[in-house]
C-alpha cells in the first residue's frame, strides 16, 4: 500500500507539473510585471497611460474569460470587454456564475481564470502567421523530441532567435506584429480574482487526476508517459507564453523609462 501511494503521488505530481505548471509559473511572473507596469504608468503619464496597450489587450483578456465561461456552461451575467474606470482601476470584466453541483462547471473555473493566457496565446499565433514571413519555420525546433528540460529550453531559445532574425526585423510588418503582440501580452496575466478562480477549479482537476491514476494503476497501466507525450504538443503554447512574458518585461522597462522622463512631482 505504501509503495502504491508513493507511485500514485509521483505520477500525479509529474502529470500536473507537465500539463499545468506553466500556467502558474508564467502567470505568476506576468501578474507581478503587469502590476508594476501599471503602477509606473500611473506615476508618470497618469492612469490613462496604460491605454495605449489596453485598447487591444483588455478585450482579448475578457474574451478569453467569456469563451471558456461558455465552454464550461457558466451563466454569463455581464460582459464589458473594454470599460476603463479610473476610480476602480478596472479595464473590463466578465461576471459569471455556475452550478455548484456540477463538477464540470467547477473545474471550468481553472480554464476561465487562465482564459486570457490561452486565448491571448492563440491570438499571438494568429498575428504571427499573418505578419511574420517565416512564421511556419519559427517554432519548428519545438516539435522535436526532448530527453530533458535543458533541451526544451534550448529549443525555445532557437525559436525566439528565429523570430527576431534580421530578415524579420528589417520589415515593417514585423514591427506591427511586435506592437500588437506587446498590447496583447501586456494584458494576458490573470488578475487576483482570476487566480482565485483558477485555484478553485484546479482542486477538482487534481481530484479527478488522482481518481484516474488510482484506477489505471490498479489496472497495471501508468498513464504518465501518455501525459508527458501530450505535454510535448503544448510546446508551441509554452514558447508563446515565454514570448509573452518577454514582451511584458520589455513593456515594464519602457514604463520605467517613462517614469524617469515624466515622473509627476
Amino acid at each position: 500500500m505504501y509503495l502504491f501511494f508513493i507511485t500514485l503521488t509521483k505520477a500525479v505530481l509529474l502529470q500536473l507539473t507537465a500539463l499545468f505548471g506553466i500556467f502558474f509559473i508564467i502567470g505568476f511572473f506576468q501578474s507581478i510585471i503587469q502590476q508594476k507596469t501599471l503602477e509606473n504608468y500611473q506615476r508618470s503619464l497618469g492612469w490613462k497611460g496604460i491605454l495605449w496597450t489596453a485598447w487591444m489587450g483588455t478585450p482579448i483578456h475578457e474574451m478569453g474569460h467569456y469563451f471558456f465561461a461558455k465552454v464550461f456552461h457558466h451563466r454569463v451575467d455581464s460582459v464589458r470587454i473594454f470599460e476603463p474606470n479610473k476610480e476602480s482601476g478596472n479595464l473590463g470584466h466578465v461576471s459569471h456564475s455556475y452550478n455548484t453541483k456540477s463538477i464540470y462547471q467547477k473545474l471550468g473555473n481553472f480554464f476561465i481564470g487562465a482564459g486570457p493566457m490561452i486565448f491571448g496565446s492563440i491570438v499571438l499565433v494568429i498575428f504571427l502567421y499573418f505578419f511574420v514571413p517565416n512564421a511556419k519555420e519559427i517554432f519548428n525546433p519545438l516539435f522535436a523530441s526532448f530527453n530533458n528540460p535543458l533541451e526544451f529550453l534550448k529549443a525555445i531559445y532557437e525559436s525566439l532567435k528565429n523570430l527576431f532574425a534580421i530578415d524579420n526585423i528589417s520589415k515593417w510588418n514585423f514591427w506591427l506584429f511586435f506592437y500588437l503582440s506587446l498590447a496583447v501580452a501586456s494584458h494576458m496575466a490573470p488578475s487576483k480574482p482570476d487566480r482565485r478562480g483558477m485555484w478553485r477549479g484546479f482542486f477538482w482537476i487534481v481530484l479527478l487526476m488522482i481518481i484516474a491514476n488510482i484506477i489505471t494503476l490498479l489496472l497495471g497501466v501508468d498513464i504518465t508517459v501518455y501525459i508527458l507525450n501530450l505535454s510535448q504538443f503544448l510546446g508551441l503554447f509554452i514558447a508563446i507564453f515565454v514570448y509573452g512574458l518577454l514582451l511584458s518585461f520589455l513593456h515594464y522597462l519602457v514604463s520605467i523609462l517613462l517614469l524617469v522622463l515624466f515622473r509627476k512631482r
